[in-house]
């Protein structure tokens, strides 16, 4: 069983929603990553989602553009990045990790050994935002080879038909984008999300995680009303932004966090 699919099994038993906070690697410096990765680990992360920093990270808002271009700035490359995985599986064989990017620094390495590379440096699942599942067959044939979970993305605009499409394609879990429009956007309407994962459970066992539009507490705990997992992003790379010129304050601040959306969600 993988690490995803034993976390989410875990949880279940125990009548909690996974908790999934994404930062990217590289931000505010390569060295601080693996640190901020096990404060997020004590700090109440069930899963943990790592960006692979991109110069045209489409999808995203400024908040996380930003950090993607703090990490390139010290040149965080792919390579880097599983590089950053290893290293925290050194004290961290538990955890989950998924990576979260685009296709680019994925076609550069190549399918099959970029697989090999992650699946050896202990990822979990692939998140490739960029990627519809009509021209993911390659790759998802390469991550599903040595154990990856490819996850990929619902939106409030998807149909009935794409919803079986896709989750058809995935595995570990699906990742529904909230809102319209790229991360960090605004106005959460839950009784919306609470219709479409309904809509989505009608043609998919897999877990559903929610992300985009959460902010704090009270935002995470509604939506884990609905959900089996709670995606907060821009939240997280907001603070380590405030942060950057003093990084060893980081980890702490993020553990912080984490804990106040821990019992949040815990007490729904």
């Amino acid at each position: 069983m993988s690490r995803i699919k034993a976390c989410f099994a875990a949880l279940k038993q125990q009548n909690r929603k996974a908790l999934i906070p994404y930062i990217t690697a590289g931000d505010p410096h390569p060295d601080h990553t693996v640190g901020q990765l096990h404060a997020l680990v004590e700090g109440g992360a069930d899963i943990l989602e790592l960006g692979i920093p991109f110069s045209d990270p489409m999808a995203d808002g400024p908040t996380i553009t930003k950090a993607h271009e703090r990490a390139l700035v010290h040149h965080t490359s792919l390579k880097r990045v599983l590089a950053m995985v290893s290293e925290f599986r050194r004290k961290d064989d538990k955890t989950p990790v998924v990576l979260m990017g685009y296709l680019n620094p994925l076609e550069i390495m190549g399918y099959d050994a970029f697989a090999k590379a992650a699946a050896a440096a202990g990822v979990d699942g692939v998140l490739t935002v960029d990627l519809p599942p009509e021209e993911s067959e390659i790759l998802t044939a390469s991550l599903k080879q040595n154990g990856l979970d490819p996850i990929f993305l619902l939106a409030p605009t998807t149909t009935p038909e794409r919803i079986h499409h896709i989750t058809a394609a995935a595995s570990g879990y699906v990742y529904y984008v909230s809102l319209k429009g790229v991360t960090g956007s605004n106005t959460l309407d839950i009784d919306e999300v609470a219709e479409r994962i309904a809509a989505i459970r009608q043609a998919s066992d897999l877990p559903i995680g929610v992300g985009f539009g959460i902010k704090d507490a009270e935002t995470a705990a509604a939506v884990a009303r609905h959900a089996d997992g709670v995606v907060v992003g821009s939240a997280l790379v907001s603070r380590i932004a405030e942060l950057q010129d003093v990084p060893e304050a980081i980890p702490g601040v993020l553990s912080g966090i984490l804990r106040d959306l821990r019992q949040a969600m815990d007490a729904v």
